[in-house]
């Protein structure tokens, strides 16, 4: 009983490989659409996320994307309903994909923090025990087999499970938006927070 007290943060050893960052790539170089994670916006205008895309549309000279909210784009696919997408030209929308895994530089000061507004910024993922919050947010688990697990959405902040175990819960995301539309609690995961990013 006299030994130290182990710090309930302190990460295993032979910690998990951060997952990949997202990498925003245009739409116009993309095969199929369907289901994909988008941003809509205009250089130097600013971006907008959390957007589901549907297959490019034709009409007459210019082509366009569906785009809906990720919310109604769940509704639609759990449901088999129909939802209203607006029509974005092609060269104003951008496919989340994923990069190249490896640990991303952390900006220490203003200036490497610095981006062009020329296309959506490269987003590196942060550990979630680095976040300030994480209700609501997007999150990867990383398994001990080094895959990803994605799609997945945080329901609390870090806190202490009944083992003493440093713990957030998620939800799959067709979850946490069911929550929203019919107001059923999602089922959720109690996972350490060692192995949690942020996307």
């Amino acid at each position: 009983m006299g030994g130290p007290v182990p710090d309930p943060f302190a990460m295993p050893d032979g910690s998990l490989e951060p997952p990949r960052p997202i990498v925003p790539t245009p739409a116009a170089m993309s095969g199929s659409l369907r289901g994909k994670r988008v941003l809509v916006g205009s250089p130097g205008h600013g971006w907008r996320g959390d957007l589901r895309s549907d297959e490019k549309v034709v009409q007459g000279s210019r082509t366009y994307v569906p785009v809906m909210q990720e919310g109604e784009w769940y509704r639609a696919e759990s449901e088999q309903t129909e939802v209203f997408a607006p029509l974005i030209p092609v060269e104003r929308v951008w496919v989340e994909e994923y990069g190249i895994s490896g640990l991303t530089p952390t900006a220490t000061d203003v200036t490497s923090k610095l981006v062009s507004l020329d296309e959506p910024s490269r987003r590196g993922p942060i550990k979630a025990i680095d976040s300030a919050r994480l209700t609501g947010l997007r999150v990867v688990r990383m398994l001990d087999s080094g895959d990803e697990q994605r799609n997945l959405r945080a329901v609390t902040e870090i806190h202490t499970n009944n083992n003493g175990d440093i713990c957030v819960r998620v939800a799959p995301e067709l979850e946490w938006y069911r929550w929203a539309w019919s107001g059923r609690t999602p089922r959720t995961l109690e996972v350490p927070v060692h192995m949690l990013w942020l996307e």
